[in-house]
């Protein structure tokens, strides 16, 4: 045997891998651990406690747009066999949603190891095995830990109880020698049981797969790199995936494995070199780290004397400048007091008054009158002989603030900058930022944001301690992150900056954005309810849906000799509303001919899918929304829909009621110029079902470009008309937790 070959024999002793040990969440030993889809283990507990965390909506079906008005209310903490109780029966659920609506609770959850978003599928961590290996090294660390403490029989009962020597995987309990003879008689089948040494950790003897039960594993798929069975590999999700035998994964894996151990063994020298150079480094790092931070120290010490000694240079001269203010005004003041009856000058006069001799008088009269007469002019001129303003001593320091707010290191990465065109906020904000093009890897990015203020904010509220103040997001390690529980009705600044070697950018330039007023309700196209199969195409993911001009659409412009129109082509979302307010936000292609967009109830969807009218002039309209002649009457009930037309890059706001109201007074007035608007690039809509309203947005700016009273007494959908070409895409965030499902 050669000399790696019986290095690589020697065991490693137990206590030498505690690290490996070590839960990367709870830092501590593991227990239960799990294996995530990227291969890091968790504990089980604290898995449960990351999801509950991190998602607390995971548990909804569908949106918290059922809580009208109001952020998502956070779920405590429960154990987990109060959590078990309310996932199986169905208990945590969202009243605001139909059986058709019902979304499939999102398990997403930050991996602790690679810090990647781990999605663990709709049946969340059922779906994880066990980490039995892990567990087996756990425990043996933890019997060699308290060696001191021996395993007793579970048999024997005390004064009597012996030291157990065996334990049965089987019947999963440690014995004596006589108990286990006792219990596993010579030709019986318990005689057949697995036993091992002393142990209190008994494992399954098989893997049993996670989404089948009763079915063991036998395959490992190649593509998700996990343990798989028959029937995952027949019909369910890894079909397509290629798996091989468990015997051969197991084979290939151990010899990688052993390869790998015996070259790491083989370069123990080299690792010993390296870990000596890695401590010179650690040296080299404590002491360059200091000498930096002692010439930074030296640098402020620099800027505080050069501040000193301008502030007290600045300090002095206005000190000076109101001294000599001072003596001036002062001076005046004594001048002044001598024009007084009987003091100063005024009295020395009316003395030298009381003088009878003439030549005398006339001596001194002659100087006293020239004083006199100035002192009469310099009242006529009252002129303060300084001015107590001292502008010209005001101080700006903005542009020293900012200089010292920039000053960086020369490494600090340049800010980054926020996507607008890519960032989109709901209920929930999705914020995306480019990174600067100095080429320089970062570290992570700090997104912070604030709430400005809304309508929906109270005065006590706008003076709390919550208004204005930023917040910062964990640590993001890509180009995007999301911020959850946003205010309905609300305006957010945000702000990112990036960090490298724990140095920090300056900020981005703040962006804000406005939040719908009420949360954002997730559906797709429906491709069952009346959906024309030769006029409309809906792509595969469902969340746009495009008008084509077919056969269809040329015969009836034969039939039909005043023009080439032809009825609307209605498709509608595959979730209903019953309550609540909700949001939803698309966009309408440009060059759109005609698209009704808004609501309808199921009474009139059925009247429109089963009972479909052609037309031959535009002034036949469902609704009022269109710039034709039908608009000239107006519905002053409420009925059980509401459409808004859009087409040509144009919007056309309904002529007003008494029922409806605009954002402008021009549209209001009736006039139909006034009532065309450019089409906004993205168009939101707002139900409120208890109120029984329906509102139309410019989702950029949030601004309600019309709104009307709608009957909502049956179950209400988004609804969508098009007529000749015309495409309509669905907000990604609308659609993004059906396409997860």
């Amino acid at each position: 045997m050669s000399a790696e070959m019986r290095r690589s024999s020697i065991a490693v002793p137990i206590k030498n891998i505690e690290r490996e040990l070590i839960c990367p969440i709870c830092k501590e030993l593991f227990t239960h651990p799990l294996i995530l889809p990227c291969q890091h283990s968790v504990c089980h507990k604290c898995v449960r406690e990351l999801l509950m965390l991190n998602h607390e909506d995971s548990f909804d079906a569908g949106s918290e747009c059922s809580l009208p008005g109001s952020p998502r209310s956070r779920v405590p903490s429960p154990s987990m066999e109060r959590l078990d109780r309310l996932v199986r029966s169905g208990s945590i659920s969202s009243p605001g949603w139909r059986r058709g609506s019902v979304t499939p609770r999102v398990t997403t959850i930050p991996c602790p190891g690679c810090h990647h978003d781990i999605d663990l599928g709709e049946r969340g961590i059922s779906m994880l095995f066990r980490n039995f290996t892990l567990e087996s090294i756990v425990e043996r660390y933890r019997q060699a830990a308290r060696a001191a403490i021996a395993i007793m029989c579970n048999i024997c009962k005390p004064p009597q109880q012996q030291e157990a020597t065996k334990s049965c995987m089987d019947c999963k309990a440690s014995y004596c020698n006589e108990c286990f003879k006792l219990h596993h008689p010579w030709g019986t089948p318990k005689a057949q049981h697995e036993y091992v040494g002393p142990t209190t950790n008994f494992r399954p003897k098989v893997l049993m797969c996670p989404e089948h039960e009763m079915e063991k594993v036998n395959m490992y798929c190649e593509v998700c790199r996990r343990p798989v069975c028959h029937l995952c590999k027949l019909g369910g999700s890894h079909a397509n995936h290629k798996v091989t035998s468990m015997s051969s994964a197991y084979k290939i894996l151990k010899e990688k494995l052993a390869k790998s151990i015996h070259y790491l063994i083989s370069k123990e020298d080299q690792v010993r070199t390296q870990i000596t150079e890695l401590e010179l480094l650690i040296n080299q790092t404590e002491e360059n780290g200091q000498l930096a931070e002692r010439h930074a120290n030296e640098h402020f010490e620099r800027l505080f004397e050069t501040l000193q000694e301008r502030k007290s240079e600045m300090l002095r001269s206005i000190e000076q400048s109101r001294n000599r203010r001072l003596d001036q005004l002062k001076g005046q003041v004594e001048e002044y007091q001598g024009m007084l009856e009987n003091s100063g000058l005024v009295g020395y006069a009316q003395e030298v008054l009381k003088e009878t001799d003439q030549s005398c008088f006339v001596q001194t009269a002659k100087q006293l009158h020239t004083r006199i007469q100035k002192a009469t002019e310099s009242l006529r001129t009252f002129h303060p002989s300084a001015d107590p303003c001292f502008d010209e001593f005001v101080l700006d320091t903005s542009r020293e603030e900012t200089l010292l707010k920039e000053m960086c290191f020369g490494g600090v990465p340049d800010p980054p900058l926020i996507d607008l065109s890519r960032s989109r906020v709901y209920n929930e904000a999705t914020i995306c930022w480019r990174l600067s093009d100095d080429h320089l890897p970062t570290d992570h990015q700090i997104l912070e944001y604030r709430r400005l203020g809304g309508p929906s904010q109270s005065p006590s509220q706008e003076d709390g301690e919550d208004s204005g103040v930023w917040r910062a997001t964990d640590r993001v390690y890509g180009p995007s992150s999301v911020v959850c529980d946003l205010e309905p009705d609300s305006l957010y600044a945000f702000r990112v900056r990036s960090c490298r070697n724990s140095m920090f950018s300056p900020y981005s330039p703040e962006v804000t954005f406005h939040t719908p007023p009420a949360p954002a309700f997730g559906f797709l196209f429906s491709d069952k309810c009346g959906f024309s199969t030769e006029r409309l195409v809906l792509n595969k993911r469902r969340d746009s849906v495009e008008s084509v001009a077919g056969m269809a659409f040329l015969l009836a412009a034969e039939r039909v000799q005043t023009g080439s129109y032809i009825g609307l082509d209605y498709i509608i979302g595959d979730a209903g509303i019953s309550q609540g307010r909700h949001y939803w936000a698309f966009r309408v292609e440009p060059h759109s001919y005609l698209v009704k967009v808004g609501v309808a109830s199921d009474s009139k969807l059925l009247e429109w899918f089963h009972n479909p009218r052609d037309t031959s002039s535009p002034r036949y309209d469902h609704d009022s929304g269109h710039d034709s002649g039908s608009e000239d009457t107006c519905y002053e009930i409420s009925q059980p829909f509401t459409l808004l037309t859009l087409g040509m890059g144009k919007l056309f706001i309904p002529k007003a009621s008494s029922s409806s109201s605009v954002s402008t007074a021009s549209a209001a007035s009736g006039d139909p110029g006034n009532r065309v608007l450019p089409m906004p690039n993205r168009v939101g809509v707002c139900l409120d079902y208890d109120a029984g309203r329906v509102y139309f947005y410019d989702a950029d700016t949030m601004r309600c470009l019309y709104e009307r009273q709608v009957d909502c007494s049956g179950t209400m959908y988004p609804a969508f008309g098009l007529m000749g070409s015309g495409k309509v895409h669905l907000e990604e965030f609308i659609t993004a937790k059906r396409l997860t499902f």
